[in-house]
């Protein structure tokens, strides 16, 4: 049973395998649950930095991990749905060398323009893009990541023809944006939120299904007429391949609890995320069903990282 699974072992501290760099807003929110974890079973929890090629890094440490509830992987939709159709061979099998063990959060992208864009509405920049084949830029944060893929999408499901510029991280994409080197991005709901209450982006619609809560206002893609860009990104906690049952419970049941706390709850909704909770069975099901919905999505657009 669950309740009978000792976990961490007394002594033997847990590590959080973040594959982002320190301050970014997965770190940012893996290093507060550490500390909950800490307040709340007494053990000692250590967020280790691995960041690089796209999770691949921080991944493969994890996936050849012991399974016995001392190393997780704490990332992002990335790793386990858009990796393993980017790349033809990866050092990590996403599902027999993880364990789901609990999604965080619910996230998504936001397309974003410079304040003083003359776009105003996705429709705005679709038209501007239709008579003006090649004209526009668009940045991302990575070759390959949802910001990226997004705008693939974008193209492909408004048949219109537009550059794209990728770079290392948000900071480095937002700084293009703000030089006038790109026009717009699909930016992570958190920065794009600071970025508008800071008065330097403008909002153009989020890729999402339904409306966010942190953003009521503001209209989906498929609401202003572009359809299909409506994959929810997610950040969420996974162990070791084979990691048993009961143990991943215990896990899942532990941060489920400093979710339920007024200064997580607070963190993930400042980022502009929704908190989830989804344990491991739930969990699991939704990273299959990611896997094979950007699996499509890649396939239709012909693209591959190596």
């Amino acid at each position: 049973m669950a309740q009978d699974t000792v976990w961490p072992t007394p002594g033997k501290p847990v590590r959080i395998v973040v594959p982002s760099p320190a301050g970014a807003g997965t770190d940012v929110l893996a290093r507060l649950l550490a500390r909950k974890l800490t307040e709340d079973t007494g053990g000692v929890f250590v967020v280790d930095n691995k960041p690089g090629a796209g999770t691949i890094i921080g991944a493969q440490d994890v996936a050849k991990s012991a399974n016995d509830g001392h190393t997780l992987l704490y990332t992002f939709v990335v790793t386990h749905t858009q990796n393993p159709h980017l790349y033809s061979k990866l050092p990590y099998d996403a599902f027999k060398d993880f364990t789901p063990v609990v999604q965080v959060a619910r996230s998504a992208t936001v397309l974003v323009v410079k304040k003083d864009s003359p776009f105003n509405s996705v429709q705005d920049l679709v038209s501007y893009a239709r008579k003006n084949p090649g004209k526009l830029n668009f940045a991302s944060y990575s070759q390959g990541s949802t910001s990226h893929l997004n705008a693939e999408l974008l193209m492909m499901q408004t048949k219109t023809q537009m550059v794209h510029i990728p770079f290392k991280g948000t900071p480095d994409a937002t700084r293009a944006l703000m030089a006038g080197d790109v026009q717009f991005y699909f930016d992570g709901t958190a920065t794009a939120v600071q970025g508008a209450n800071a008065g330097r982006f403008k909002l153009l619609g989020t890729a999402t299904e339904k409306r966010m809560q942190v953003l009521p206002d503001l209209p989906t893609m498929t609401e202003q007429g572009v359809e299909g860009i409506d994959i929810v990104g997610w950040q969420g906690l996974f162990a070791p391949g084979n990691t048993a049952a009961p143990l991943a419970k215990k896990i899942s049941d532990a941060v489920n609890k400093a979710l339920r706390t007024t200064d997580v709850n607070q963190m993930i909704t400042t980022q502009g995320n929704e908190v989830s909770g989804a344990g491991p069975d739930e969990f699991a099901r939704i990273v299959k069903s990611d896997h094979e919905r950007w699996g499509n999505v890649i396939k239709r657009l012909n693209l591959k990282l190596d």
